[in-house]
């Protein structure tokens, strides 16, 4: 059984202000259709009732007198501003009352009925069209399951390596993350990762790559499961937290497991054997650091080469081949050859004018 390790979200501290205490509400389309049709008719009937109190200051140019389907019919073609003039106010308190009570009522009925029309018609086919539209740019994507506090670091870090933020594709089932994301620049989608018909939506089988970081590791590995029997081919990286859980994500499909605890540990105990091996393992996983590691086939102008000879002019550490790894000072880096996967040490300014990452 996979186990559930909940890791405290980071809190801003540079700016604090009031923060009510809230709860999401979700009320179905029936629901809010209802609510606002009852507002209106509420409405509606106050004016009625307001008309009917005042009818001494309305006169009937038909027949002179004013009765109560006469008040109903004024009031909606005066809600509705039509104004045929058969019936109008003519005494100083009844267009007082037209004037003050009436016009707001007015505006507020009008107001509720195309917001109505715009949420359930308008908004809605707009919404379609546009996820139509951004679904058929979607290709070669990188698909972002999670945006908590690794998602969010992940494609932090993918902007300032040089990735399109419309090449990012970030679902969440928070409105208020996806908005973080959104800002970014990135495309979002409020959904379920665990659902085929919503990873299926953002064409997760023509993805680059998969990063799931869901801030479970049950919740994780049923999203890795999921994504790879939609997409049997797609590279798919996830975030654990227990170390027992790590092989379970593989045996789900993951290609790469990210142990952030694990990690953590591994830089606290380099720390303890030199003051500086943390900063430079910190330096070669941020784009901000000065040197980076890159992954990348072999070049052409490479095979037959040694590893410490490369084309690029970076540092050769490890060559993966036929599934295997092989280190810098194994025989097997002695000689390159076709299909190689290369991990090599650059400086950032020379990743920087072009090297492939």
């Amino acid at each position: 059984m996979a186990r559930n390790h909940e890791t405290p979200r980071r809190r801003p501290v540079a700016k604090r202000r009031f923060t009510p205490l809230k709860r999401a509400v979700r009320i179905p389309v029936w629901g809010d259709l209802t609510i606002r049709l009852s507002i209106a008719l509420a409405l509606i009937f106050l004016v009625i009732m307001i008309h009917w109190w005042d009818r001494e200051g309305l006169v009937d140019n038909l027949d002179g007198h004013v009765s109560f389907l006469d008040v109903i019919y004024f009031t909606m073609i005066s809600i509705t501003t039509t104004g045929f003039g058969d019936i109008a106010p003519i005494s100083d308190r009844a267009r007082l009352v037209e004037a003050i009570i009436v016009t707001p009522v007015r505006f507020a009925v009008l107001f509720i009925f195309v917001g109505t029309a715009y949420n359930f018609i308008i908004k809605r086919s707009w919404e379609k069209f546009r996820m139509g539209q951004i679904q058929q740019q979607l290709h070669d994507h990188v698909v972002v399951l999670g945006f908590g506090v690794s998602g969010s670091e992940a494609v932090g870090e993918l902007i300032e390596r040089g990735t399109d933020p419309s090449c990012i594709v970030v679902m969440d089932t928070s409105p208020e993350r996806l908005e973080q994301a959104e800002l970014l620049g990135c495309n979002v989608i409020e959904a379920d990762a665990t659902r085929d018909e919503d990873l299926k939506a953002v064409r997760i089988e023509q993805a680059k790559t998969v990063l799931v970081s869901a801030g479970r590791d049950d919740s994780s590995i049923l999203i890795v499961l999921t994504v790879r029997h939609l997409a049997p081919n797609v590279p798919i990286s996830v975030v654990v937290r227990a170390a027992d859980n790590e092989q379970l994500a593989r045996q789900a499909g993951a290609d790469n497991v990210i142990n952030p605890v694990r990690f953590t540990g591994l830089l606290l105990a380099g720390s303890a054997q030199g003051a500086h091996i943390a900063d430079y393992l910190g330096d070669l996983a941020s784009v901000t650091g000065r040197v980076q590691l890159v992954e990348r086939p072999v070049m052409p102008e490479e095979i037959g080469r040694p590893l410490s000879d490369l084309a690029s002019g970076g540092r050769g550490l490890r060559i993966y081949r036929n599934g295997g790894a092989c280190g810098f000072w194994e025989h097997e880096a002695a000689c390159l050859q076709a299909g190689d996967i290369v991990v090599e040490i650059m400086p950032t300014d020379v990743t920087e004018a072009g090297v492939r990452l």
